[in-house]
């Protein structure tokens, strides 16, 4: 993968995290959500194109609402 950065990384545990990446891969701009153990890959995880990763979020945000609807309610509170 060309242009790799590392987005974030999420522990899971003391072994397992998830690492999300983006980056070029023959040419395609692409988000890589990807289970390492032990900084090793496994074989879970998701590779989308940018046009998929969008849509992605959106399903996200539907599914487990908006960041900041959530900050914006607590302020209120």
């Amino acid at each position: 993968m060309d242009n790799e950065k590392i987005i974030a990384r999420i522990a899971r545990n003391e072994s397992d995290e998830l690492l999300v990446r983006s980056g070029r891969y023959w040419n395609i701009d692409i988000l890589d959500l990807r289970w390492y153990n032990n900084n090793n890959p496994t074989r879970k995880g998701l590779r989308c194109n940018m046009k998929e990763a969008r849509l992605l979020l959106r399903a996200l945000q539907k599914t487990i609402g908006d960041i900041n609807e959530d900050e914006q309610k607590s302020d209120e509170n």
